[in-house]
């Protein structure tokens, strides 16, 4: 498995068998990109081991996880971004994410 970050375009998560794509989280502005890698690493990181598992959708949701710590890391310089944020605020990027992506298929 490789988690490949593409900055402002998301991030790739490429398995042998699958490529999941994740956007990143699109923002009115973004101030300071300096970080946000490592808070997208930080936020993958931490989703999985607060679920102490690593299979396929663990790795999804800890995609999208990632790509909401770094939403935040932008909108302002340095550590700032993260000065005011909650458990509740990441959860509701998280939801707004999957709002943004899911869709349903019609019959066809």
């Amino acid at each position: 498995m490789t988690v490949i970050k593409q900055g402002e375009h998301g991030a790739l998560l490429v398995k042998p068998d699958s490529t999941f794509k994740v956007p990143a989280y699109p923002l009115q502005e973004v101030f300071d990109p300096t970080g946000a890698g490592d808070a997208f690493a930080g936020g993958f990181m931490a989703y999985l081991a607060s679920r102490d598992d690593v299979s396929a959708p663990a790795l999804r949701r800890a995609m999208v996880y990632g790509a909401a710590m770094g939403s935040f890391a932008v909108e302002k310089f340095g550590v700032d971004g993260f000065d005011h944020v909650t458990v509740a605020d990441v959860r509701a990027r998280v939801r707004a994410f999957k709002d943004l992506v899911h869709f349903d298929m019609e019959d066809e």
